[in-house]
Parts: C-alpha cells; sequence; structure tokens
C-alpha cells in the first residue's frame, strides 16, 4: 500500500515538473497571444500574459492592413510562395534521392559527397552570386528566385533525409517490379513514392514551415509591398522613426501561427516515422 502510494505521488509529481517546464517554454506564445488583446501602453508594462484590459480591436485594425494592403494579401502571397516551394522540394528531391539510393550510373559516389558538402556551405557565400544571376534574368522582385529553386533539388538535407529512407526499402521490390517490366519511372511512381509517404510528408512540412517563416531571403528579392509576404508584412506594423503597432502586430502574428501548427497537428504522425527513416513497418 505504501508502495503504490510513493509511485502515485512519483508519477504526480513528475507530471507537475513536466508541466512547468512546458508551460515556461510556451510562456513567449501565450505572452504574445494575450498580448494581441491588450491596449499598447499595457503591452510591455505587464509581465503576465492575461489581458487586465481587453481590446479587441487590434485584431480589426492589423486585418486592415497597413500601406493599403490589406494583410489577406500578404497571407495568400505567404500561401503562393510556400505551396510552390513544397511542391518543388518533394518532387525534385524525391527523384534526385531516388537516382542516389536506387539507380547506378557513373560518378555516382562523388556526387553524392559533392551534394553533401553542399549542406555544410553558408548561405551568405552564394547569396551575391545568386542576386547577380537573377538580377541578368530580371528575376528581381518576383516569386521565382524563392520557388524555382526549389524544383532544381538545391536543398541538399531534404535529399539526404529521403536517400536514408530509400534505402530502407527492400530492393527486392524493385527487383520484382522490374521483372512485370517496370522502367526506373514505374518503380518510382508505384513503389518507392507511396512507400515513401512519411518521409515525404516530413519534407513537406519542413519545406513550408521554413519558407513561411523566412524573412531574409524575401526581403533581399522582394520590393514591392503588395508582394510581401506574412513575415515582411508584419515588419510594416514597426517603425523605427514613429510609434509602432504592436497590438495589430501580434494579433496578425498569432493568425500566421494557425497554420503552422494545424500542419504539424495533422501531419505529426508521419513527421516522426520520416524523421525516425524506419522504412516498411511491420
Amino acid at each position: 500500500m505504501i508502495g503504490q502510494r510513493s509511485s502515485t505521488a512519483w508519477i504526480v509529481m513528475k507530471h507537475l515538473v513536466i508541466s512547468g517546464i512546458a508551460f515556461v517554454m510556451l510562456y513567449p506564445v501565450l505572452w504574445m497571444f494575450g498580448s494581441s488583446f491588450k491596449p499598447g501602453h499595457l503591452i510591455f508594462s505587464e509581465i503576465w500574459f492575461w489581458p487586465s484590459e481587453w481590446n479587441w480591436g487590434n485584431y480589426r485594425s492589423g486585418w486592415e492592413g497597413i500601406q493599403g494592403n490589406p494583410f489577406a494579401r500578404f497571407l495568400l502571397n505567404s500561401i503562393v510562395l510556400s505551396l510552390g516551394a513544397v511542391l518543388g522540394n518533394v518532387i525534385s528531391c524525391s527523384m534526385a534521392a531516388y537516382a542516389f539510393a536506387r539507380l547506378d550510373f557513373r560518378f555516382k559516389a562523388f556526387g553524392f559527397a559533392l551534394m553533401l558538402m553542399t549542406i555544410m556551405l553558408p548561405h551568405h557565400v552564394t547569396l551575391i552570386p545568386q542576386y547577380i544571376l537573377f538580377n541578368h534574368l530580371e528575376w528581381i522582385n518576383t516569386y521565382l528566385p524563392l520557388i524555382v529553386p526549389k524544383w532544381l533539388a538545391t536543398d541538399a538535407f531534404f535529399i539526404f533525409l529521403m536517400v536514408q529512407f530509400f534505402r530502407g526499402l527492400p530492393k527486392e521490390l524493385d527487383e520484382a517490379a522490374t521483372i512485370d517490366g517496370c522502367g526506373p519511372v514505374r518503380i518510382y511512381l508505384k513503389i518507392i513514392v507511396p512507400l515513401a509517404f512519411p518521409a515525404l510528408v516530413t519534407t513537406m512540412i519542413f519545406t513550408f514551415l521554413w519558407t513561411w517563416d523566412d524573412f531574409f531571403s524575401q526581403l533581399i528579392y522582394l520590393s514591392d509591398v503588395s508582394k510581401y509576404t506574412v513575415p515582411l508584412g508584419l515588419r510594416l506594423f514597426l517603425d523605427s522613426s514613429s510609434q509602432s503597432d504592436w497590438g495589430p502586430m501580434f494579433a496578425m502574428s498569432v493568425l500566421s501561427l494557425i497554420p503552422c501548427f494545424i500542419i504539424f497537428i495533422v501531419c505529426q504522425k508521419y513527421f516522426v516515422e520520416g524523421i525516425a527513416t524506419s522504412g516498411l513497418k511491420g
């Protein structure tokens, strides 16, 4: 009886500690959510996230946008950009990973090593050459510099992720399909893609989140306010020379997090499987 009580007390204490740690980690998000309902003069004067005075107008003001552009336009721009990047990465990186993992061709090992080396190459090193190239192509102030590279398998991290997953799939499936008359393309479409769904979903999630939250690249290539995405649109609420609209900015920040939470919650199962790169389940 005493042992059961001590075991129960230990479980309760463990859950309390975990809940406390979770609250500390989530407090910035809770504070932002609470600040989205606070008047401007109370946002930085109150530490506690729960508003002592409610201001529902922050969401209305933020949704109306700034500089003549409603915030819905920034959301739509981010959705278009993110979907283009997601489709490009999933298609191109999976095809490149299939070639490295299942096909035999000359200089395969050298190409794979060269691809892995690009992971260690900082993005800032290639920024200026890329900008000069895109400027010659007259792609500046368009979404092309942010979408087209995704269709050329430039994200080595996702190629490596899917290569590891593809290598966990039995090669006997490819051999059986070859005997039935399937070529590499049909094997990729009919066998590899369906079995690699967790890895593809993982690529989709990471690509969407990284593109949705990207500020630096979009700031470099986009100059027209009507083409701004959510990160750049949120920046418009802050003015270093005059008063900043912190309340509307926090309100729109909360709205911009909703797609990320929905995608992660819906795809969480496949996300875990894709990261584990466990291949077939028994």
